[in-house]
């Protein structure tokens, strides 16, 4: 089978959302409540068009992968998390992006910073 060559590939977007928890989550469980939310509110067939996937996690922040026309049930998925295995969690899109490398540098890498130069002071 021949790769489709990148005109006829299908779009992604980028979601950056922060992670606000109580105690730890890990990565597995983040991806779980993440499908188990979007299909919850859009079923099966809802969870497969927005090809979803977890790019990077680090306890504080994630990057999620979509499609550009399932960015909005995305982060209606991502804003009813509440709770992962009995830890209180709220998450939050803080941006989206259309390279990985746009969200980490814009939204994940300069909080970071912000958060180091708090903790400085």
């Amino acid at each position: 089978m021949k790769i489709l060559p990148p005109t006829l590939r299908e779009k992604k977007r980028y979601l950056a959302v922060e992670i606000m928890r109580e105690g730890r989550i890990s990565r597995e469980r983040l991806i779980r409540a993440l499908q188990d939310s979007i299909r919850e509110l859009f079923g099966d067939t809802g969870l497969s068009e927005t090809g979803l996937r977890l790019l990077h996690f680090d306890g504080n922040h994630a990057v999620v992968r979509c499609t550009p026309r399932t960015v909005w049930r995305t982060r209606a998925g991502i804003a009813t998390i509440t709770e992962i295995d009995g830890t209180k969690v709220s998450l939050r899109v803080i941006g989206i992006g259309g390279t990985v490398r746009s969200v980490m540098e814009k939204y994940i890498e300069k909080r970071n910073d912000q958060t180091l130069k708090r903790e400085e002071s």
